[in-house]
């Protein structure tokens, strides 16, 4: 299986910066896409960015600009760096692996979640 540990969140003031990682554990034979979702009480998990294991990412609107992905040469760590926060980014952030287990078809793996807190 895969287990995901994520770490980074906390309370920071309205345009400040945190920075969140993820690493990714376990038995599998390839991750695949990483990525970063948030989700507030009562609203549908939605995607802040995603990165591929070429290199390439994608972004939502919202953060383009002010939130960089990245991964590790090992590929099986993912950041994010936020920047300019606003009290719009707060959120629980989940981390996603999209991975490859033996016996077990591919698919998305998440993490318990790691909250940020944007507030003066």
């Amino acid at each position: 299986q895969v287990q995901l540990e994520e770490s980074g969140g906390g309370l920071v003031q309205p345009g400040g910066s945190l920075r969140l990682s993820c690493a990714a554990t376990g038995s599998f034979l390839g991750i695949y896409d990483m990525g970063w979702y948030r989700q507030i009480p009562g609203n549908e998990r939605e995607l802040v960015a995603r990165i591929i294991r070429a290199g390439d990412s994608y972004y939502a609107d919202s953060v383009k600009g002010r939130f960089t992905i990245s991964r590790g040469n090992a590929k099986n760590i993912v950041t994010l760096q936020m920047n300019s926060l606003n009290p719009e980014d707060t959120a629980v952030y989940y981390c996603l692996a999209n991975a490859k287990v033996f016996g077990v078809r591919q698919r998305d793996y998440w993490g318990q979640g790691t909250q940020v807190t944007v507030s003066s």
